[in-house]
């Protein structure tokens, strides 16, 4: 371990090197399964976000929104409840570790909400059997699909019964995001769409291997941030972090200590924009959020209940939001800035407009807002 120590002037590298790890200054990855592979989980409860998170650190010209949907639909992407019981993108090689490492204690933290709904881990047991008999011979049925075959079961599925009943088939790693059907989401069974899964670790070796894994995709970051993002407890994140921090360097601001990876950042442009999705993993894996987003500005990004919009960032801080219109050929983008922008920035955000563009294949139509 390499320790560092830096005053408040350390915020503009922290911000370089969080661009830099998480893919978004300078895409290094290939392909989509490489860029969620990179990050271990995605944030994916808005599809339409979680995909163009993935786009965002694909190389320009090699990420599409058709490129992400056939990842989804062949299975080198999955989408699940995994980390913190919410919809995420995760690698078919990392699923059955990640769930057996987190869906102890997700189970049991849902227990009270279980009995509310009439949900006893007998009924789990026939409703998971009821969905294996209808996902048999590889198929992938629809959510209403499977609400039927529960309901074929004499087990009740409507509301947020259905939601925890395919929520705990989910953790339980029996069924997996399967290939999407007309825009419609379907659930397939996980043993066929990751054949090749890695198989459970020892408690130990998954909590150094997320942790591992979490700061050199996100660092700097905070132990506090990595708990946060894992849905760990405080003292299983610190046992994770403990055993690899020997491969970490550490830096101390203004009394924190954070932790990263020892790859030098990549270059990031000056008055460099981009058009982050909403519930982005530059946001939502920390659970501080001060370095990037001025404490002013915080409820302007928070929609309520947890939501997140998307957000226009400059040079590594965000500094508005934006929101968009599909029409036939084009998207109207619509972007609203904290504070006047400069020619340059403006340039900028138009430049970053042009990309998102490129990854719907449509026409682009800005506006920018005072």
């Amino acid at each position: 371990m390499r320790r560092k120590t830096a005053g408040a002037a350390g915020a503009t590298p922290l911000v370089a090197r969080r661009l830099s790890a998480q893919q978004i200054a300078r895409p290094e990855r290939s392909t989509p399964a490489d860029v969620v592979s990179r990050l271990v989980a995605v944030q994916a409860q808005d599809p339409a976000a979680s995909r163009w998170a993935v786009g965002l650190r694909l190389p320009r010209g090699a990420a599409t929104e058709a490129s992400i949907d056939l990842a989804l639909a062949d299975g080198s992407i999955l989408r699940t409840h995994v980390l913190r019981w919410t919809w995420q993108l995760v690698s078919p090689a990392d699923v059955r570790w990640l769930l057996a490492l987190v869906a102890p204690r997700l189970i049991a933290r849902n227990e009270r909400r279980h009995l509310e709904l009439g949900l006893d881990p007998a009924t789990f047991r026939r409703s998971n059997a009821a969905l294996e008999k209808a996902l048999r011979d590889g198929r992938h049925l629809t959510r209403d699909e499977l609400a039927a075959a529960l309901e074929s079961a004499k087990i009740p599925a409507r509301g947020p019964r259905l939601s925890h009943l395919l929520g705990r088939a989910e953790l339980d790693a029996l069924v997996c995001s399967g290939a999407p059907r007309d825009r419609q989401a379907t659930y397939a069974l996980l043993e066929l769409r990751a054949p090749g899964a890695r198989p459970p670790l020892p408690r130990g070796e998954a909590l150094a291997e997320l942790a591992q894994r979490y700061f050199r995709s996100r660092g700097p970051a905070t132990v506090a941030d990595y708990a946060w993002w894992a849905g760990l407890t405080a003292a299983e994140a610190r046992a994770g972090l403990a055993a690899v921090e020997s491969t970490l360097v550490a830096e101390v601001a203004d009394g924190e200590t954070t932790w990263r990876s020892d790859a030098p950042p990549a270059p990031v442009a000056s008055t460099a924009a981009h058009l982050l999705p909403a519930f982005d993993e530059y946001l939502v894996a920390y659970r501080k959020r001060d370095a990037v987003l001025d404490p002013a500005h915080a409820r302007r990004i928070n929609a309520g209940g947890g939501m997140l919009d998307p957000c226009v960032v400059i040079d590594g801080r965000v500094a508005g939001v934006w929101r968009r219109t599909l029409a036939r050929r084009r998207v109207v983008i619509e972007v609203n800035p904290f504070e006047p922008l400069s020619k340059k920035e403006q340039q900028a955000v138009a430049d970053a407009a042009q990309r998102y563009g490129e990854f719907l294949g449509l026409e682009v139509a800005l506006t920018l807002g005072a």
